[in-house]
This record gives C-alpha cells, structure tokens and sequence, in this order.
C-alpha cells in the first residue's frame, strides 16, 4: 500500500531556514507582488481578488496560498467568505525587517487603471448594498439594531470615555452615521457644533427629527461619507463611529479620510463590535463585515498617520462584544 503524502508542515513548525525559503518563494513572482500592493490598505475575498486581477479563482488561490505560507498575508472569515490581508508585522515576528521592506518596495508599485476602476467598483457594491438596507429599513432601525446591542447598554461606559478625553465645549464634533439621532443628541448636549454624516437620506432625516424633538438647534447635517466631507474641506476635533464602522464599504479608507478631517490634536473614537462568527447579522441588520480585530483598526489608524489610544473592551448579550477604541492626530 502506498503511504500517504505527509502534510506539509505549518510556518510555525518549520524550521527557520524552511520559513525563510517560503518568504523567498512567496516575493519571486509577479503576480504575488500585485496581490501584495492590492493588499496594502484593504481586505479582499477571494472572488475580488479574480474580478481585480482578471484571473480565475482556482490560479488565484494558488498564488494565495504560497503568501499565505511566506507568512505575508492572513486570512479572516466572514460568514462563508474568506478575507485575505497583509500579515500585520509584530516587533518580535521572524524575518518582519525582510517583510517590511518588501511591503515598502511593493507600495511603490502603481495600480494599473483598469484595478483601479475594478476596487473602486467593488467598493461601490458593498456601499450600495449597506446604503439599500438602510433605505429600506430606516423605520426599523431600533428594532433591527436591538437584535445585537441597544445604546443604554454601552451608554454610560461610552459618554465615560469621553469625559476621560478632557475635550472642551467648544470642540467641533463630527458623528459618521448618527442612526436614529440618539447619540447624536447626547453629544449636542456636551458640544456647541456637533456635524451629522450619514450617506442615507432616510437615516439623516430620522436624526434631524430627533434633534428638533429634543429642540438641538446647533448640529449641522450632510448627506454623504468621509469622502464627501473631506472633499468639503470639512474639519473636526473629535470624530466619531459609534456602532457604524461595520457597515462601511472600506474600513481602512475610511480611517484615512478621518485622518485628513481631523485637526491637529483631534481625537478618533471608534464603538464597535469585536470580531465574531454570527453571520446572520449581514441579512438582519445590514452588516458588512463581522466585527473588527483591535490590531486590525489599529494597523489601519497607524498606516493613515494617526497614534493609537487605549481601549477598553464591554461584554455584551448574545456573545458578541464591544471594542472601544481612541486613536489621536500629533499636535
């Protein structure tokens, strides 16, 4: 009887002249480095990945799992869906000066036209399907938000961090997808201009109702992203997401426009809920992606030239989690 093909041996149970050989072998290909530049501030599924690259997905994958292997990329499940991104490079992590400096080469590399269009595209769907869930549940936005979290269940915890932040009255307040105008109201009563972002009509009219209920006449109102806002030329001292940031097409370039929004010695802070495995929450409440990793926000805060705070962690229902997380632009 023939013997059975032994499995190939984990990164981690390698040894270091093994793992030095796979990092080799993962930069020797051209295909490998694209993927690596594509890769730089985002997290693509596999099927992204062939409509990018024109490619079909058995050839990709391939390529994908040789990365993998050089210990250049990772993997996240969301739902049936597997995510791939850059490794994040610890300090103590075998070969990261190698890695960092084939990172630095490799975002030197420009992303033909045509990948370009594709990303954006790809972006542009997973923003329409978020965007679509809120235009048709906009009168159901307690109700499906209340199947994971309910604000008065964070609702102390977060307006404590915030007080911790020392921020005057007078500081320009920025909210990113406000919701029902809950919150929004709360930081109208702390702040003297508050700004509401919300790319849904629907959603910004329902937070301009509360605001005038709750008879807030200092919050501003503009329909649209952080793209839009910066574009406006728009600036805040304190911007916020407060349980949104997973149902944002790009995460990472998002961050980055709130980099550019923030003034000098303005403050991030970012409610959301921890990574999970419940993906029946994409159908139920519209979300995109399956929570967030601490390192991962942080890579992302970091990368758009932002200096990570601290957080704090809140154990909720249902087994899901909330991260609250600062991040803060240098005087």
């Amino acid at each position: 009887m023939a013997q059975a093909a032994a499995r190939k041996p984990s990164p981690q149970s390698q040894t270091p002249t093994e793992r030095l050989a796979a990092l080799y072998k993962a930069l020797a290909d051209p295909l490998r480095l694209q993927i690596l530049r594509l890769l730089r501030n985002e997290s693509f599924g596999v099927l992204e990945l062939s409509r990018i690259l024109d490619m079909r997905q058995s050839a990709l994958s391939h390529h994908l799992k040789v990365l993998a292997t050089g210990e250049l990329v990772s993997t996240r499940r969301e739902g049936n869906s597997i995510f791939y991104r850059r490794t994040f490079l610890s300090e103590d992590g075998a070969f990261n000066h190698i890695k960092q400096a084939s990172f630095d080469q490799v975002d030197l590399l420009e992303i033909p036209g045509w990948q370009t269009r594709k990303i954006k595209q790809i972006q542009l769907e997973r923003a329409q399907l978020s965007l679509s869930f809120f235009n048709r549940n906009a009168d159901k936005f307690r109700e499906k938000q209340g199947l994971i979290v309910a604000h008065e269940d964070y609702r102390k915890n977060l307006h404590d961090v915030i007080t911790d932040l020392g921020l005057t009255a007078d500081a320009k307040v920025l909210e990113v997808g406000p919701g029902e105008g809950e919150f929004l109201v709360e930081l109208a009563e702390r702040f003297d201009a508050v700004t509401a972002l919300d790319n849904s009509r629907e959603m910004l009219e329902i937070s301009r109702q509360a605001c005038a209920t709750a008879q807030k006449d200092n919050v501003d109102f503009i329909l649209g992203d952080t793209a839009v806002a910066r574009k406006q030329k728009h600036s805040a001292d304190f911007i916020v997401f407060n349980m949104v940031l997973h149902h944002i097409s790009s995460p990472a370039k998002t961050i980055k426009d709130c980099a550019t929004l923030l003034n000098e010695g303005g403050i991030l802070l970012i409610v959301d809920l921890c990574s999970h495995d419940q993906d029946w929450v994409r159908e139920s409440c519209g979300d995109l992606w399956l929570g967030f990793d601490d390192n991962e926000l942080e890579h992302w805060a970091i990368r758009a030239g932002l200096q990570a705070g601290p957080s704090s962690y809140l154990g909720l229902r249902n087994g899901f989690q909330i991260l609250i997380r600062i991040f803060k632009k240098d005087a």
